[in-house]
């Protein structure tokens, strides 16, 4: 007589379920600024990684993050499909940029050549590689804010096309990458997933910022009634495993619940990070000496709704508001440190110049 089956119990069910979940996710660009969290964070659910770099000098600290480092040359489809093919993966993550340093808005598409190749022939690699290896799905990196309408509510979603007529005329070639970028992703024969990032604080993700507000080089243009939709580097590394676990496809901003005027979180942050005041350039002047796109983004642009994301990825950001982010990241103040103003918050972690570097 057959031995009669018993029903598992919750814990069993529960670790099968987990087991089913994990996958091969191969990241591509995984030494840029969401790099080390997404790895992490991957790792710590339990999915085996597969990470990439352009520089050998990175892959020990790829390792230590728990994935199997392999340099890769974004540009180069002969080094994509090889790579591809030898890690044959559940997953593509495409987080691939040339952004370390990028600082001069007033030649934009000069500063984001590179980034811009990446996002269309890079993406074109990586989409040939999965095709021919079998690979199911894959997510790239976008960006919500500027190319979204610059007229009609602050607030968009993913269902407002880009804006054909960029902010700048120096910003055209990379809105045509952007654009570009999604439509090979959503034409792919396989599931398609863009995550339109708003813009990125924390460890090694602002470096440069809060170095221009501490100097007071970053400052109010015109009424900074532009809006921004900001995200914190955890949480959007956060968003992405999501997006890998899910089957959701389609196009997600993926921002905190406050998009903001820049009028609201410049002062903010400056007072957080200890800084004086920003200075108020009129439009005018900052059109003379930063040029349009900086006008732009200081007056005219537009936040992103993350209600489809949270609704279809299942996704919460931590940190639900820049205020929030901001005010977290702010440290007690040490013995030794230098004393800061009266009444004024002390500068968040991730604002020191200590080992937050991305990888």
């Amino acid at each position: 007589m057959a031995a009669e089956s018993r029903p598992m119990d919750a814990s069993t069910v529960e670790r099968k379920s987990i087991e089913a979940m994990k996958k091969r996710v191969f990241v591509a660009g995984a030494g840029g600024a969401i790099g080390r969290p997404l790895v992490t964070q991957l790792v710590a659910r339990g999915h085996e990684v597969v990470a990439t770099t352009r520089k050998r000098e990175k892959l020990d600290a790829l390792r230590a993050l728990g994935a199997e480092a392999v340099v890769m040359d974004g540009l180069d489809a002969g080094s994509v499909a090889e790579a591809v093919a030898r890690a044959k993966p559940d997953v593509i993550v495409h987080q691939m940029t040339a952004l370390a340093g990028a600082s001069d808005l007033k030649h934009f598409d000069d500063t984001f050549a590179v980034t811009n190749e990446l996002r269309t022939r890079g993406t074109e690699h990586l989409l040939a590689a999965a095709h021919a290896v079998g690979v199911r799905r894959l997510i790239a990196q976008g960006y919500a804010g500027w190319p979204y309408p610059r007229s009609g509510r602050p607030i968009k979603s993913e269902d407002e096309p880009f804006d054909r007529n960029p902010p700048a005329p120096a910003m055209s070639l990379t809105l045509d990458a952007l654009i570009r970028q999604e439509e090979l992703v959503r034409s792919a024969s396989l599931d398609g997933v863009v995550l339109r990032y708003g813009s990125f604080y924390g460890p090694g993700a602002s470096d440069e910022l809060v170095e221009l507000i501490r100097h007071r080089k970053l400052p109010l243009v015109g009424d900074g009634s532009g809006v921004w939709s900001w995200i914190h580097i955890d949480d959007a590394a956060a968003a992405t495993v999501a997006a890998a676990e899910a089957s959701a496809t389609g196009v997600f901003n993926i921002c905190d619940d406050e998009p903001a005027p820049v009028s609201q979180w410049l002062p903010y942050l400056a007072e957080a990070l200890g800084a004086k005041a920003p200075r108020k350039v009129p439009a005018w002047l900052a059109r003379l000496v930063a040029g349009d796109t900086v006008v732009a983004m200081m007056t005219q642009i537009r936040g992103a709704s993350n209600e489809k994301a949270k609704r279809e990825l299942g996704w919460q950001p931590r940190w639900s508001s820049w205020r929030q982010g901001f005010r977290d990241g702010c440290a007690t103040e040490t013995r030794g440190q230098t004393r800061r103003r009266s009444g004024s918050l002390p500068p968040p972690e991730w604002a020191k110049k200590s080992g937050n570097a991305a990888l």
